[in-house]
């Protein structure tokens, strides 16, 4: 018998791309073109780019996400302090440029691109470096607290994380013109 699906898989589907509906228009467009660019699924370039502002803002991208093989291939399995240096600072790094192009809404977004760019194992220190990202210098004060303020008391301080994989990746959908038949 061949591989299923179980029936929690399209559940879950079905909360992820319902969660990735509720975003703005803008946040949206930024979560697909970043996995683009992490998962190396296309030439983001050609397909995101509108003009020589976001191209930089690509070109940008693809320097600071060169990390995340490094970050995915550190995620501390405990919260052993020996582990945390080499793996948190390059994912507060990416997570502080991502941040500062302003398209992510808050902690939501963020953590929803994030379980997808590096894996479910990642839960648990996302909203550590997200914090740390947030109340980085680089960003307008109204914008950190708008961050800040977007991460739940729940998030912040949870006894425990799923370490479930994402299901649902969102890409690019080309438009395609409707024709009614004659």
């Amino acid at each position: 018998m061949g591989a299923m699906s179980k029936p929690a898989d399209g559940a879950m589907s079905l909360a992820e791309m319902k969660e990735f509906a509720s975003f703005p228009a803008a946040t949206q467009r930024y979560i697909r073109r970043s996995l683009d660019v992490g998962l190396d699924r296309r030439d983001a370039m050609e397909c995101w780019s509108r003009d020589v502002v976001e191209a930089a803002s690509i070109r940008a991208q693809i320097r600071i996400y060169s990390r995340l093989d490094h970050v995915r291939g550190t995620v501390p399995d405990d919260s052993g302090l020996d582990a945390i240096e080499p793996f948190l600072a390059p994912l507060v790094t990416m997570t502080a440029f991502d941040l500062g192009q302003d398209r992510l809404s808050g902690f939501g977004a963020y953590r929803f691109l994030y379980e997808r760019l590096i894996g479910g194992q990642v839960r648990p220190w996302l909203p550590g470096a997200f914090c740390a990202a947030a109340a980085l210098p680089h960003l307008h004060p109204e914008k950190r607290r708008m961050f800040l303020q977007s991460i739940s008391e729940a998030a912040a301080t949870a006894p425990g994380w799923s370490n479930r994989e994402p299901c649902f990746f969102p890409q690019w959908v080309e438009k395609v013109e409707h024709r009614l038949a004659n």
